[in-house]
């Protein structure tokens, strides 16, 4: 099952039309399908995508976007959950991104063993590596003998390089 690009076939007006948008959520206006009853909450958690997804006519859309589209009237083509939460769907924890920014708000990886996003250890130079995207590319900082120098230097630069997209882990 894909998922359909809600900016392609839906319109504001007809969100508003089928849902009432409360805390993060759509709930249905009007019965549209067998599981779509009045006043219900819209959507199901889809664990492939690790999103929430609402099916319309047929398709699935996902719940974020949807949202963004019922406030604000147009999609962006990329969308970013500010607190980088798949689930937190408040339309204040919605705002427009690119691939470059989408990237700057990802979680730590869980395979970082440092615990330090943008921080690992470099086996031929036995010190603490600190690597940071800026502009798309990833860029050497430097090499650090402690742990707490190297976070220190990849915050500060996230924080000067993402400036709102940053995200320390």
């Amino acid at each position: 099952m894909g998922i359909a690009m809600a900016d392609q076939i839906i319109s504001q007006d007809y969100l508003k039309q089928i849902f009432d948008y409360k805390d993060g959520n759509l709930y249905w206006k009007i019965k549209t399908g067998a599981r779509s009853l009045k006043g219900a909450k819209a959507g199901y958690f889809d664990k492939s995508c690790k999103y929430s997804l609402i099916r319309i006519k047929g398709k699935s859309y996902l719940t974020h976007r949807l949202i963004y589209l019922y406030h604000h009237g147009f999609l962006p083509k990329i969308l970013d959950h500010i607190d980088a939460n798949k689930l937190n769907n408040k339309i204040e924890n919605l705002r427009p991104s690119n691939l470059i920014t989408n990237g700057y708000n990802a979680k730590i990886s869980k395979r970082n063993k440092s615990r330090i996003k943008g921080v690992y250890w470099h086996n031929l130079m036995k010190k603490w590596a600190v690597q940071l995207s800026i502009d798309g590319k990833q860029k050497k900082l430097g090499y650090f003998e402690n742990l707490k120098d190297a976070e220190i230097l990849v915050k500060k630069m996230r924080e000067q390089h993402h400036k709102e997209f940053a995200n320390h882990g």
